[in-house]
């Protein structure tokens, strides 16, 4: 709510407003109210500030703290009476949480107890928590009116058929002088009235549960502890006033008592979690929205209490696989703890990653990155400092546990656990003290069947992911009535029946066929035809065959523009091949006029054919009766959807980052989206990998926060937004020719959290995705089928089966092992390894030219090579972490071909190669493909920066004598 009274007060700065709002999104309102007060005493201000900062108030349903500021204090008997009210809501709180919230909050409403904010918050918690959860936020809120507020609301329990609830709080029928007992019920004073301090009899009457015949109850303090702390001072009554949920639903500040009832769980919820609240390791698969995350932190809490109980430490981590997901579950989810526990959060973005030895002894629950920890259990295995060990953590709760295969960061960590377990069955059998392990907690909306296709292997799979998280159980259930199934559309496409724009980009793609005496066999703007010309490439850098390789790399565009044309528009293809040969040119143009580089005729003949065609590209692009038939399809469903619905929000699921942004632009670009108030935006992935400039995790959160505040209504998403992340509840999900695994479709799919939503998927012309999502359908039917025949297995059977897969397991990690040390041993001398830029095959060093930098970066620092390259400016590389950051390309001096970047470390300037651009051989042997430094088996030594720090130093010392 103090976001609310933020909008009505314009004589705070705006830093401090910014203040505000950051403190209420990320410690709640209670935290912020606090800076606002401060702020409000702080003059001078503008005249009529004062009747402003009332104003505010009075707009934002807190009219009893107005009431204190403008001294319209009520009487000390009315107040009185009005906490013996609010203190028989607390008494009552169990009872009432179960009325029939959807029907009693519109009254509330219209009798103004609550304000059109409090009743969309109210709405939102019904809609993505149940009646019981809206129940709390609706008495949360009522029970700060004026006095007189519980008449109106005794009103509204009779009019809904609440008449038990109504009895409970007016009390029997048969009390004749229940009336003299409350004046305040009957909404105005009797001549009469006896207050709480004149008749003690009264007041035992009014906190007696047993005089009202409710009957034994739970201590209501526990469970409404925030519900209400009095009005006794002004203080407080605005602190209180301002103390509600935020406008998406979410109530850090209200759930910021771990005692509170808002930690509460649904049946389904605390039948999957039970297994895990007795120490348990178990994985919870659960359909996307059904309330993981809020399961886990459950467990986490009564994990941590109980330790506490039993005078142990208890130390929880909870591990997830994207960055956006640290400050997500720590400013949300795992807030509600952060009063009672200390929480901390780490990621790659931050600079607490150096201390995280540290973090881990000082907080209670840690949410990091994956590989994070297991840097630090690396460190400690190695003894390269204390790092963090398994012994130190008691319960490690692992995100999107569906990860936890081979290869992954989930399986390193889980594989030294497994290590440790079986260790300790040998040191228990020697009768020697076991070292602790820690209690595992998986969650995951679908185990997928990694590519099964049968019930047996599906089952197997399963099973192999159970056996690796060591869980004793998979808990699922069918969510039956808290979960409708969503209606699926699939929308087919037709060809075009002319394709002038693609007739153009495949007439210069044969032309180059014919100048390079190639011969493919697939379908131009296939993926095959893509893997083709990839291959290709390669074959002609091993074999020095410029002509070959160079057009292998145009042929890809080319490609990847027909692509582009049957995707989205053509204009988009057109100006991402403008774009790249615009780029080719300013390489091959050298700003050093002392050396100029090289263009073969072969680059003359490609640069030409595209300046001939261009023009014609242009003219096609710019007519929309070429246009693909994917694009009216998405078209004419969004329309539908969101003329349709009274409040649409979707998302748009694409493949490329490329299309995403492009899908957007076309959206906002045409009026007719914007008639029926569809507001997009992108929404795509922080890695660098790819050639589109990627979002940061400020752009991504500032998104989704517009997403959930209504500024924006439909996001176009790469696959980043399918896994984790809190997007807003949406009605209307598309995949728009996007093939992906039964896994990605159900996290898809479980975006559309919102009633009556749809998922609808829109084929693209060489996609398969009609015939892959049908495969998808099968998948996902043979793994719940899979999951039952695993939870109907005898308890001695499944666990017979988990140990032979963990053994199993380790084996193969120590043959693993043993390869990569032998690997390692066969490393080759760096002597042996020369490297040829791939664009002109001309000698660029060795590796004994090279050195490492923090084991990631390979650096070439030597005066010869620093003569074979040019620098050319970087504008958008961002910067990076700890010493070092990038800032220019570096390329050939020849003929212009990239080879990497300039990496400023320590004040030092160290051009930093990317293996990929360059041609390796190794002992005279050409390797057919090297694109990543972990493919060559080659140790270079570690950059000496002292060394290369004090010939700078002398070096600066010669210049300056």
């Amino acid at each position: 709510m103090v976001e609310q009274v933020l909008d009505h007060i314009h004589f705070i700065e705006p830093e401090v407003r910014e203040q505000i709002k950051q403190k209420a999104t990320t410690e709640g309102d209670r935290s912020a109210v606090d800076i606002l007060i401060g702020a409000v005493l702080k003059k001078p201000h503008s005249p009529g500030w004062f009747t402003a900062f009332v104003d505010a108030l009075l707009h934002s349903g807190c009219e009893h703290a107005a009431d204190y500021l403008q001294q319209n204090l009520p009487k000390p008997e009315v107040e009185a009476d009005n906490d013996c009210c609010v203190r028989l809501i607390e008494i009552l709180y169990p009872s009432l949480v179960d009325m029939k919230t959807d029907e009693v909050y519109p009254h509330c409403l219209a009798k103004t107890l609550l304000t059109h904010n409090d009743a969309e918050i109210i709405r939102a918690e019904i809609q993505n928590r149940g009646p019981k959860a809206g129940a709390r936020e609706l008495l949360k809120r009522i029970v700060k009116g004026r006095p007189g507020w519980i008449s109106e609301f005794l009103d509204i329990l009779q009019t809904t058929g609440h008449q038990e609830l109504y009895q409970l709080i007016r009390g029997p029928p048969d009390c004749d002088k229940q009336d003299e007992k409350l004046p305040s019920l009957k909404g105005e004073p009797t001549g009469n009235d006896i207050t709480m301090e004149e008749d003690p009899a009264a007041a035992k009457s009014h906190n007696s549960p047993e005089s009202m015949d409710i009957g034994n109850t739970e201590d209501p303090q526990d469970e409404a502890a925030d519900l209400y702390e009095g009005v006794s001072t002004e203080s407080k009554q605005l602190s209180n006033s301002l103390e509600p949920s935020n406008p998406d639903g979410t109530n850090p500040a209200a759930a910021g008592s771990p005692e509170n009832d808002d930690f509460d769980l649904r049946d389904y919820q605390m039948e999957v979690a039970r297994p895990a609240l007795e120490g348990k390791n178990i994985i919870i698969c659960l359909p996307t929205g059904s309330g993981k995350t809020r399961i886990a932190v459950y467990i986490t809490k009564k994990h941590l209490d109980c330790r506490r109980t039993e005078g142990q430490s208890g130390k929880v981590i909870v591990l997830v696989n994207k960055v956006p997901l640290v400050e997500q579950h720590y400013s949300t989810e795992f807030s509600p703890l952060k009063p009672t526990y200390r929480v901390e959060r780490v990621s790659g973005d931050s600079q607490l990653k150096i201390s995280f030895t540290e973090i881990v002894k000082n907080n209670d629950v840690i949410i990091c990155t994956a590989q994070i920890l297991e840097n630090f259990l690396e460190r400690a295995n190695k003894g390269e400092d204390e790092g963090v060990q398994l012994s130190d953590l008691t319960l490690i709760i692992i995100d999107e546990c569906h990860h936890t295969q081979k290869g992954g960061v989930y399986n390193h960590i889980m594989m030294r656990y497994l290590k440790q377990k079986h260790k300790n069955r040998r040191l228990k059998k020697e009768q020697k003290e076991p070292v602790p392990i820690p209690q595992i907690l998986g969650l995951t909306a679908s185990p997928g069947v990694g590519g099964a296709t049968e019930i047996k292997k599906a089952e197997e799979h399963i099973l192999r992911i159970c056996a690796n998280l060591d869980a004793s159980r998979i808990m699922t259930r069918s969510l039956g009535e808290y979960k409708k199934e969503q209606r699926k559309i699939t929308l087919t496409i037709e060809d075009r029946k002319e394709d002038p724009f693609g007739d153009v980009i495949k007439k210069i793609m044969k032309d180059i066929h014919a100048h390079a005496q190639l011969s493919p066999t697939y379908d131009l703007g296939s993926q095959n035809y893509e893997q083709w010309v990839v291959q290709t490439e390669r074959k002609a850098a091993k074999e020095e065959d410029q002509k070959v390789r160079v057009c292998a790399e145009h042929l890809r565009q080319y490609n990847e523009g027909l692509y582009l044309s049957n995707t989205i528009r053509m204009c988009d293809a057109l100006s991402f091949l403008n774009k790249y040969y615009e780029e080719e040119i300013k390489r091959k143009t050298n700003p050093d006029e002392e050396h100029k580089i090289q263009m073969t005729e072969t680059e003359r003949f490609l640069f030409t054919l595209f300046r001939d065609s261009k023009e014609k590209l242009k003219e096609l692009a710019d007519n929309p009766n070429f246009e693909n038939d994917s694009l009216s399809k998405l078209r004419s469903q969004v329309l539908k959807e969101f003329s349709s619905r009274e409040e649409a929000r979707g998302i748009i699921f694409t493949k490329t980052r490329r299309s995403a942004i492009a899908l957007s632009q076309w959206i906002q670009e045409n009026p007719k989206f914007a008639d029926i108030g569809v507001k997009a935006s992108h929404f795509i992935g922080g890695g660098d990998q790819s050639v589109v400039k990627p979002m940061t995790a400020a752009e991504q959160r500032d998104v989704l926060n517009k997403f959930r505040k209504g500024d924006f209504n439909l996001l176009i998403a790469t696959t980043v937004a399918e896994e984790g992340l809190d997007i807003q509840a949406c009605n209307v999900i598309i995949r728009y020719g996007l093939v992906t695994n039964e896994i990605a479709m159900i996290q898809a799919k479980g975006r559309g959290r919102a009633e009556d939503s749809s998922y609808a998927v829109v084929d693209v012309k060489n996609s398969g995705v009609a015939e892959k999502e049908c495969v998808n359908e099968y998948r996902i039917d043979m793994m719940n089928k899979a999951i039952d025949k695993i939870r109907a297995l005898k308890q001695e059977d499944y666990d017979k089966r988990i140990i032979e897969f963990q053994i199993q397991a380790i084996m193969e990690e120590k043959v693993r092992m043993v390869k990569k040390k032998q690997k390692v041993m066969k490393n080759e001398n760096p002597s042996q390894v020369k490297f040829s830029c791939r664009g002109c095959n001309e000698p660029v060093c060795t590796g004994e030219d090279i050195q490492v930098i923090e084991n990631v970066h390979r650096v070439n620092v030597t005066p010869q090579f620093s003569k074979r390259f040019i620098r050319r400016e970087n504008t958008t590389l961002q910067g990076r972490l700890l010493d070092y950051e990038t800032n220019a390309f570096i390329a050939c001096k020849d003929c212009g071909q990239s080879w990497g970047t300039m990496m400023l470390y320590r004040g030092i300037e160290c051009p930093c190669l990317h293996v990929k651009n360059f041609v390796v051989t190794v002992k005279e042997k050409t390797l057919s493909k090297c694109t990543k430094w972990v493919e060559l088996a080659v140790k270079f030594p570690a950059f000496d920066y002292a060394e290369h720090a004090s010939l700078m130093v002398e070096s600066s010392d010669d210049e300056t004598e």
